[in-house]
């Protein structure tokens, strides 16, 4: 596999052994508005804290002498055999983070045999993505994360081109209608550098304006005329032959009402703590959605993303009832820091400590983690 060497960030510098210092060394590489974007969250980010935390507050319980050989890390997921059950949540302007940009992140991906979901919003064209990875026979699932456009007929070419180019899900964002108040962005004065765009999104005809009368609200009157509802899902559902997952659901009630739309998946997200803040945190909410779920459909996946900076973390959701993690942030860090081999070493770390928890808990394959495997801490 080749790696586009386009930038002297291609080795990764001493001293990094978890994905705390990855963040810490990017600090030193990124633009303090690209800082702010990646990094930042909505309004006191106390959302984004309580992801982390949520983790941190469960504990995992040691199981000694039990048969441990042959053990593997290996999930099931939309009939895939994933070689371990973590993927890349989808990220905007990653070449903000490195010149090599989603196509980095992608040979990495394919390289540790993750799973990668390409942002709508990416900087690198969904086709390249796809056409660098997509015969690599060791790869993880590729999928294309979808935001619902004003323009049904641009949303209905991005989604036959993702077609095309061999995307195997569509992985609908369900929990942006607007932006967050992020006042970290703001106060950076964060913009997109010149040459950094949505390149996907390109040749898409502005939203029309709404009149607003004197008084009336730019976003309930204006904006939020365009978004999307249950029925903008059963609408994609049917223009389109992929697996439609959902990505940002934390009510149970909203879970039961995917499910009886017989979508392929749920994401627990909370965007990272970037629209809404005081959300619960998604290790909080994840058992809910779980229960939710199998009171309809045994089999749906039921994935999570929001503060996973550990194996232990990924033991601890698969514990929970999920069936793969996504991380986004620590991806970008060791994209900041190294290219591609930045993003690989940050998905080794979380699969060797997966391990190493999965061994000392007793489970020699993550089907054998349950709740009874966590306490309060």
């Amino acid at each position: 596999m080749s790696h586009p060497a386009s930038d002297p960030r291609t080795v990764l510098p001493p001293g990094i052994v978890n994905l705390a210092d990855h963040e810490t060394h990017a600090a030193t590489h990124l633009e303090p508005g690209a800082w702010a974007y990646f990094n930042g969250a909505a309004a006191d980010e106390i959302t984004l804290a309580a992801n982390r935390h949520a983790w941190d507050r469960m504990g995992l319980l040691p199981r000694v002498l039990r048969p441990l050989a042959s053990g593997h890390t290996r999930v099931e997921l939309l009939g895939r055999t994933l070689a371990h059950p973590i993927l890349l949540a989808p990220m905007a302007y990653q070449r903000m983070a490195h010149p090599d940009g989603e196509l980095g992140a992608a040979y990495a991906a394919a390289a540790l045999g993750a799973g990668m979901v390409l942002s709508t919003q990416a900087s690198t064209r969904l086709e390249v993505v796809a056409n660098a990875i997509r015969d690599d026979v060791g790869r993880g699932p590729l999928w294309f994360q979808l935001y619902l456009q004003h323009d049904r007929d641009f949303t209905r070419e991005l989604v036959e081109r993702a077609e095309r180019a061999g995307y195997e899900a569509l992985v609908l964002t369900v929990d942006a209608p607007c932006h967050g108040a992020r006042d970290r962005e703001r106060r950076a004065g964060f913009r997109l550098p010149t040459g950094i765009t949505a390149v996907n999104l390109l040749g898409m005809l502005p939203a029309p304006e709404v009149p607003l009368a004197p008084g009336q609200s730019a976003l309930f009157d204006g904006l939020l005329h365009h978004a999307p509802t249950w029925a903008d899902v059963q609408w994609l559902q049917s223009i389109t032959r992929l697996p439609v997952l959902l990505k940002g659901v934390l009510h149970p009630d909203d879970a039961r009402e995917a499910t009886n739309l017989g979508v392929a998946g749920i994401i627990v997200s909370n965007h990272g703590g970037r629209t809404l803040d005081t959300t619960p945190a998604t290790a909080t909410q994840l058992p809910h959605v779980v229960e939710a779920v199998r009171a309809v459909s045994a089999a749906m996946p039921v994935l999570v993303d929001g503060g996973i900076r550990r194996g232990t973390d990924v033991l601890k959701a698969m514990a929970l009832g999920a069936s793969a993690v996504l991380v986004g942030r620590p991806a970008v860090h060791g994209l900041a820091n190294a290219g591609a081999a930045g993003v690989a070493h940050v998905l080794r770390l979380l699969r060797d400590e997966l391990e190493i928890a999965m061994a000392l808990t007793g489970c020699a394959t993550l089907a054998d983690a349950s709740p009874a495997l966590l306490v309060p801490r």
